[in-house]
């Protein structure tokens, strides 16, 4: 059974490792590695030995931020840390090896299910970022423009540069307690929000001619096959975030995004409004997240999980 910590009980226990590993998620986004980016550096601020383990799915986008966080080869950890990590099936394969010996996880989704032996867990906070930040605060420590700029990343990525639905007044009072750290968030806005590869163009081109709707068009399905990624050559980068193009259709509040990660295998994301639990969807296929955004990866052609995701939806909304 994972003991609950709160903030300051987490700060509490961070004083006392040393040797750490922190835990990134499969197919990492901005708040998993800026979460452990920021992390990392403030164990490494007081003294103490941090790295992150290899993600070897992270893309050029985030890659800046853990360049030189990641540990060497053969590292032997004392300690091991996750971040934004719901589930053990959401390590990559390299840190299975872990799965039985995390000593914290630092988490915000609703489905977190406590692996862990300790667990900070904040279901409202609208992104990790937002606890780990709180955790460096109460460590006492100094929050450099590196660590502010990696809190940054992860707190407006998760938000969609402050748009989503599970933007608060904290998460703008955060964000502007990291711009006074003196970093400069212009170029990473527009890196992260506002620039798109011609490739990831001609990708959401396709998905929007391709579109199905349902129920009555509150449900806009878009698919990802591994033949559409073939054929424009799109790499990782292409492909992220592209989960919220379906919420983007007016009349629905309910995004279905099937991407084919390999034959037989397919990702599914939703973006939902009130009227839709996503969690509560994704569950009813083994997955799992927040009430307006949640993911399954399930086993089945593209038809067959399609069939079983539009099922999930009229098993939970009715």
């Amino acid at each position: 059974m994972s003991a609950r910590l709160t903030v300051q009980e987490t700060a509490d226990f961070l004083r006392t490792l040393d040797e750490v590993l922190i835990l990134t998620h499969v197919r990492p986004d901005g708040d998993t590695v800026g979460c452990a980016a920021a992390l990392c550096r403030t164990l490494r601020g007081m003294g103490k030995a941090a790295y992150l383990l290899p993600n070897p799915e992270i893309t050029g986008t985030y890659e800046p931020y853990a360049a030189s966080l990641w540990a060497p080869e053969g590292y032997v950890p004392q300690s091991v840390v996750s971040v934004d990590i719901a589930a053990p099936n959401l390590l990559p394969d390299n840190a299975l090896p872990y799965k039985g010996g995390i000593c914290l996880a630092i988490d915000h989704h609703g489905s977190q299910e406590f692996f862990a032996e300790r667990t900070c867990l904040d279901a409202d906070a609208a992104a990790c970022g937002e606890i780990v930040y709180d955790v460096i605060r109460a460590l006492g420590a100094s929050v450099t423009p590196e660590i502010a700029m990696a809190l940054y990343v992860a707190v407006s990525t998760d938000t969609g540069c402050f748009v989503y639905t599970n933007t608060t007044a904290r998460t703008h009072r955060i964000a502007a307690e990291l711009m006074d750290c003196g970093i400069d968030v212009g170029a990473v806005n527009k890196a992260l929000f506002r620039t798109k590869s011609a490739v990831r163009l001609a990708m959401e081109a396709r998905m929007v001619a391709d579109m199905e709707l349902y129920d009555n068009g509150r449900v806009v399905v878009m698919s990802i096959p591994l033949s559409l990624c073939r054929e424009l050559h799109a790499t990782e980068a292409d492909i992220e975030e592209l989960s919220s193009l379906a919420a983007l259709v007016q009349g629905t509040d309910c995004g279905i995004t099937l991407r084919e990660l390999k034959p037989g295998r397919v990702k599914i994301s939703l973006r939902t409004g009130p009227r839709v639990d996503a969690c509560a969807v994704c569950r009813v296929l083994g997955g799992g997240g927040h009430k307006a955004a949640a993911g399954a990866t399930v086993e089945g052609t593209m038809d067959e999980v399609k069939a079983g995701i539009l099922a999930a939806y009229r098993e939970v909304v009715g």
